[in-house]
């Protein structure tokens, strides 16, 4: 099956950028479907569940996020993510991510999967690392970066826990990882 893609170009261009195209593709009939779609082009981003073995806990961050208070929830728990820079591998960025928002030095991350967020409308991929970590690897302050005018908190949840909290966990790419953490740990 057959795809192209004309007529590109950016209808909105900020912080992040929005682009509308004319797209033909194969249908699963044998015939072929021309329309207009939009793209949000968000970037790829990284995500990490981290265990800290000594506290046999889960490291996630609590912070403010502008989109989701417009469904009443201001603050979400969700693991330390964030985006991947211009030239940057996405290796490097969880590494620098988890430093800014909870002052862990990570030696090695593991890829566990790489997925869309929102396929239908977002250009997003976002790479999904696990992490061990002890509690002397915490280094530095955390809380986010200032001159993105973050600020986050970090929160332990104990494994034993966590199968209780994840119904209160309204983040996706959270959801999974600890559903993926719970499926492959389970003796935790």
């Amino acid at each position: 099956m057959n795809y192209s893609v004309s007529e590109e170009k950016i209808v909105f261009n900020d912080h992040y950028k929005m682009v509308k195209a004319k797209v033909t593709y194969d249908t699963f009939g044998r015939k072929q479907i021309t329309t207009t779609r939009l793209a949000f082009e968000r970037g790829d981003s990284v995500a990490i569940l981290l265990l800290e073995n000594d506290s046999d806990s889960i490291l996630l961050t609590n912070q403010f996020r502008y989109p989701s208070c417009k469904n009443a929830d201001g603050w979400l728990l969700e693991i330390p993510a964030g985006s991947v820079e211009e030239n940057e591998k996405p290796e490097d960025c969880i590494k620098r991510e988890v430093m800014e928002e909870l002052g862990y030095k990570i030696e090695i991350a593991k890829l566990l999967t790489t997925f869309y967020t929102s396929p239908g409308a977002s250009t997003e991929r976002v790479f999904l690392f696990f992490s061990e970590v002890s509690k002397n690897d915490r280094i530095a302050k955390g809380g986010g970066n200032e001159n993105e005018n973050e600020d986050i908190q970090l929160v332990k949840i104990p494994i034993s826990q966590m199968g209780s909290k994840i119904p209160e966990i309204k983040d996706a790419k959270t959801i999974l990882a600890l559903q993926w953490f719970l499926l492959n740990h389970p003796n935790h």
